[in-house]
Order: C-alpha cells, then structure tokens, then sequence
C-alpha cells in the first residue's frame, strides 16, 4: 500500500471532508490524534485513509497500514502527532502541591503507582532547568523528579551534617503512615535501614553519591518540598507533567518488582541469568548476529556482580566500583603491548629519548584485582601494618626536596632523590664516575618498610630477600629505608579487613585480533582451572622486571566476557584456540527485544518488532546466509532519532548488501528484503519534490 503518494494538500482536504461528514465510529483513535494548529483533533489512520482516497481514488480504508506508518507520513508533511491521553500538570512550591488533576491528594500518594511521567522540570521566575541526564540514564522515569532537586541543589545536601541527612524527609504515603528518612552514602547504609530495592542512586562527580527510598511519581515529593523549604528561594517551584498508565504499563511495573527480589534469590544474588554462568565458568563469550546487544549485555552483567544483583546500569556504580570494570575492543592491530607490557617511548631529564616497560590494560587491570585478592587473605593486624608503611612512606617523599635533600649509604656514598612514581626510585650518584644513575625498586623499599623488622645491615636486606649476593641497589633501598622509619609515626592504625571482590575484564569484538600474538602465554594463565598461583607465568619482558624471577598470575576473582559477531571470523582458527577457555553462549537477534524498552512509545517498539522479525525471516530463506545474518534490536535503537525508512536507507540497506554481494539475483533478493521490511522505494516525483523541500 503506497501512502507515501500522499501530499500535505491531500491532507488539508482530508481534515476538510472530515470536518462535513465526521468520524465512522469504527476509525476513531484510541492512542494518538493529529493536532492543527487552531487545536482541532482527528485520528490519524483514518485522515491517511481520507488523503488517500483523493490522492488515488483508492476506497477509504484502514486496513493495509498502520497507525506507525500514518503518523510517520503526517509527521514528515509537518503535522503535530500528539497522544491523546489527558496530560495533567504538578506544581510543587515550599507549601503547596496542586494537579491539574482533581483526583490528586496529597493524603494518597500510593495513587502514583497509576501514573507514568512525560515532563520534569525546575522553575525560578523566567529561568527553567531541566535534568542533566547521566549517560544511559532513562528519560522521565519515577526517580527523575528527586533527582532534578538533588541537581538543583546538590551543594547544600552535601553541607548537611551526617545526622541532618539521616533524618532528611522523604515520604509519607498518608497522614498516619511512617515518614519514611534519610540520605544514604552508599547503597550498603541504605539497606541498613530500610532493605529494600525501592531506592534512587544520584550519582555526584566528585564525592559520595546520594541514596534515597523511591518508589512510584508521587513517592518523593516530600522530599522536594523540603528541599524548597530549606533550600529553595519564594519563586522556586518543580513542574511535572504526567498521565494515567495503560493496562499494559500498570502489569509491566508490578511484574518487575515482584519479580525483582524472587530473581536474586534464584540467581545466586543476581539479576541476570548469564551473570551466575559467567562467575561458575570464570570466562564466557557471547556470540551471535550483529546488534543483538552482546556489548549492552556485558556491562549489564558486569554491572549485575559488582553491585551484588542490586544494579544493572553500568552508569549507577560508583566510581570506586567502576575500577573494577575495564573495557577493550580488539581490532587486527593490537598486539601483546598493547595488552600485557611492552616497550614504550619516555623522554629522558637530558631531552632524549629512550623506552620503559610499561604494563598493558589487561596487566594494570589484573594487578588491580590481585592486590585486592591477596589484602582480602589477609589479617587486620597485617593490613593495619601495611597502611602505616605505605603512609610513612607517602609523608617521606611528600617532605623531601627532589634533586637537593642529600642521602648517605652505610659506607658514606653520597646520593640524592631526583623522581619518584608508583614502581620506581631514581637516584644520582655524584661521585660515581662510573654509574652516576640508578633506578630503585619502589616495591623492595615498600616491603622492606612494611615488614616491621629492624634491618641493621645490607646483608639482612639480602637474607629478607632470599638472595645469596647482594645487589647494587640494596645498599641504597637500605639508606632510604631508614631515613622513612625516622620519620615514621609510631601511632597503629585501625583498618577494616579487606572484602574479596569481583572484577570482569570486557574484550569487545575478540574475534577480531590475533589471538596468540596479543596474549601470548597469558593463553595457560586465563584458564579457569589455572587460576591463582598454580597458572603462574613468567612474561615475554620478564628480564626487564625489577625482580626477574617474579612470575604473573590470574587471581581467583578475575572474570572475563569476550563478544563477537559470527559472521567476522577474523581468524580461523579462533574456535580452536579458545573452545576449551572459553564457555560460548549464543545470543540470537530476538534474545534482546528488552533493548527497545528505552524506545519508550510502545506503538513504535511493536512495529519495530514486527518489521525486524519478518526482515529476519526473509533472510534466513537465503541459501547462502543463516540466523549468523540476521539484525538484532540494537540497529532498531536507532528510531530514536530516525523515521523507519531512514534506518533502512542508511543502516540495514547497506549491511544487506554486503551480505548478498556477489550472490545471484542479489537486486531480486534486496527486493524482497525491502519488502519484507515494509520499505517503498519512491516515486521519481516525490523524489524531487523531497530533494526541494
């Protein structure tokens, strides 16, 4: 059915002949109404249906379209689509909350579980402030009305006093109900309180997040008010704008929260089902089509464990837990440096150039992991021994003048500090014609500092370190050993002891690199069953290490997802090499039809549903492709800012194309793509008259 023959004349007569004969009671519209500009309203299936009858003559009918592509037409001529539920409008000032809707009181704000938001923002005078939305944060939700007053006023819930914040007014469902308090810190004090899943998470840039109970789109309008009272100027005032939810909508939610708590207990603590496989297998692969969400779907999952099944926004973590996510993507490039270690370029104090071993991602992101693992092993008083050693040795090199404060090892070699970083100790040694330069190991003087043994010459240095000769620079670690233990405070710190946690390495795309040259013997390390010390190697640039014997490993609380799209089987014999490591779990294009709940206009994500499921069908009747071809939902996210036709023109048109190059009657087989899709190539005249508007 071809309605794209249809002009904006066409319509205007439409909305003309509608006005004389009316509406058969059969085509009225149930969700959406075409708005003029003098507010009049009329169902767009049958407007389409009348424009089209005077375009072609064709009988008025609204059987061969749908509501999706008549708005989509009207849109495009530069009509208003509007929906037609009754909006109402909030206004929250310091002492009032007044709605446009009559029914609202403020007595039964349990009524807000029937209403979905639309709009939010803040008002003062003429200046109005909207959300500044996080990345990936959902649009509108129940939480974005709390969350614009904690943005409005962020600084002064920060000034507030630990006690103050505690006892912060959030909600009262009724007069006799409890007044539900408290702004949290973390998720974890949260619960202490109240342990439930109905809370907001405001994440800050700098400082702790805020924790609050958050419910339905009335639940937190107690807090905001307060946040006027306190905080607000006479003139400040939220705006909601809001309507009744649909059958459909009022199911959704209730499904979801009492789902919620029963799928935590069922999956070990967590929300997703892939998230238990992946910490039973240790290392997993998602495999499948292209944009079927496998990328989405790792974070979500790594999001899932860190946050103990509480979360599943990667954005909600906090800073803290997001070190223990790191990302990469592979690409025919990327090597074993890039990955592991390698040589680097560094500019040298003279001006010329020379290299250091530097660790790769995974290594940096690996070390992270172990240093948690082995604290997690050990006793409070060890840790408590640890931390004194690391701030003495902190406060030292904050104190002392690099390049000028003047050392002396036991037989009188003078020396001095010249610059210090995470790994290494560089020294001068003036009166050494020979080696007036030497580079000390950062972690042998911090073990020496955190062993708490009093060292009284450099062959106790050697004995600690299980060597039979001592090395050049011992004599100096020693000399600079001692100068820390003189400023050393004898004051005990108390510490908390270490919790083991989770960390998950993503590797985009995995297929896509050369496998052995990127991790080399790392291949023997990432096996599950060599995980810990048992799987211990010793790296390509070991020599180079400060301590050559040191081998690496893969702790216990190292999890790894890799992904990869089927059909880019970069190198062959990828499947081989990783089989045994890897558990692989097929992601097929309808698996994640939930990634188009963020399209939000449930018309829209039915269609796309609709016209995805018969584009893939098509494509699976083609000798030469299989479900590895299909398009998954991600490609659909894109109707968020593209009509359908647009998405099928500059995205799947030319994916398709690859894919049948070189096939015959590949023109035949992209036609019935385009058909099955529901595309219509069009007319050379409105061709041109696209091309002029």
């Amino acid at each position: 059915m071809v309605i794209q023959q249809i002009n904006k004349q066409h319509v205007l007569e439409a909305i003309h002949y509608i006005d004389e004969n009316g509406v058969p009671d059969r085509n009225t519209s149930t969700g959406y109404v075409l708005v003029t500009e003098d507010g009049r309203k009329y169902p767009p299936k049958y407007v389409i249906a009348v424009a089209r009858n005077i375009a072609t003559g064709d009988n008025i009918s609204t059987e061969d379209f749908n509501t999706i592509q008549a708005n989509s037409v009207l849109e495009k001529l530069g009509f208003t689509i509007d929906t037609k539920r009754e909006k109402y409008v909030m206004n929250i000032t310091a002492d009032e909350v007044v709605s446009t809707d009559e029914r609202f009181t403020i007595d039964n704000i349990s009524a807000g579980d029937n209403y979905k938001p639309l709009e939010i923002y803040f008002k003062r005078g003429d200046v109005r402030i909207s959300r500044n939305y996080k990345k990936s944060e959902k649009r509108n939700t129940n939480q974005t009305l709390p969350r614009l007053a904690c943005q409005i006023y962020e600084k002064q819930i920060v000034a507030l006093s630990n006690w103050d914040k505690e006892q912060f007014p959030i909600c009262q469902y009724n007069p006799n109900s409890e007044i539900i308090c408290g702004i949290f810190s973390t998720i974890d004090e949260f619960k202490k309180h109240r342990n439930t899943i109905e809370y907001l998470v405001y994440s800050r840039d700098d400082g702790p997040q805020f924790v609050m109970y958050c419910w339905n789109i009335f639940s937190t309008i107690m807090f905001v008010q307060e946040c006027l009272k306190r905080f607000g100027e006479s003139e400040d005032k939220f705006v909601l704008v809001y309507r009744e939810k649909d059958k459909k909508e009022n199911k959704q939610v209730y499904e979801d929260i009492t789902s919620n708590e029963e799928l935590v207990q069922t999956l070990n603590g967590y929300r997703n089902p892939y998230s238990s496989m992946l910490v039973h297998s240790k290392n997993i692969i998602f495999r499948g089509a292209p944009g079927t969400g496998k990328s989405y779907l790792a974070k979500e999952i790594a999001t899932d464990i860190i946050s103990d099944g509480y979360e599943d926004d990667y954005e909600m973590l906090s800073d803290e837990q997001k070190k223990q996510v790191e990302f990469v993507q592979f690409h025919p490039s990327y090597d074993y440096s890039d990955f592991v270690e390698g040589l680097r370029p560094k500019m040298n104090d003279d001006g010329s150039m020379g290299f250091e071993l530097q660790d790769g991602i995974f290594k940096k992101f690996v070390e992270r992991a172990r240093e948690n693992y082995e604290k997690s092993q050990k006793s409070k008083e060890i840790l408590e021994q640890e931390i004194s050693a690391q701030e003495a040795i902190s406060k030292f090199f904050d104190e002392i003048n690099l390049g000028s404060d003047m050392f002396k090892t036991l037989r009188g070699s003078e020396f001095y500090i010249t610059d210090v970083d995470e790994k290494h100790i560089y020294i001068s040694i003036p009166e050494n014609e020979t080696v007036n330069k030497l580079t000390l190991s950062m972690d042998e003087v911090k073990k020496l500092v955190e062993s708490g043994e009093d060292f009284q010459k450099i062959s106790d240095i050697t004995h600690f370190f299980g060597k039979q000769f001592a090395s050049q620079g011992y004599s100096y670690d020693f000399a600079i050993y001692k100068a820390i233990l003189e400023k050393k405070s004898v004051q005990k710190k108390v510490v908390k002891a270490e919790k083991l946690k989770k960390y998950i390495f993503i590797i985009d795309e995995i297929n896509r690199g050369e496998i052995s040259k990127i991790l080399g013997e790392l291949f023997f390390a990432i096996d599950p069953g060599y995980r810990g010390k048992s799987g211990e190697v010793s790296t390509q640039y070991a020599n180079m290490h400060s301590n050559p014997t040191e081998k690496f490993y893969i702790p216990e609380n190292v999890y790894i997802i890799g992904t990869m799209n089927d059909i880019d089987r970069s190198v062959d014999s990828f499947d081989f090499a990783m089989r045994r490591r890897f558990r692989f779990v097929e992601i097929k294009a309808d698996d994640r039809l939930d990634m188009l709940d963020i399209l939000e206009n449930e018309e829209l994500k039915e269609e796309a549903i609709r016209r995805m499921s018969a584009l893939n069908k098509e494509i699976v009747k083609v000798d030469d492709l299989n479900e590895n071809y299909q398009v998954g939902a991600a490609y659909f996210l894109k109707l968020k800012s593209l009509s359908f036709d647009e998405l099928w023109t500059d995205s799947l048109k030319p994916l398709l194309q690859d894919y049948v190059r070189g096939m015959y009657d590949e023109e035949g087989i992209m036609d019935r793509f385009s058909r099955a899709y529901g595309y219509m190539e069009p007319v050379e005249g409105e061709l041109d008259e696209a091309v002029q508007d």
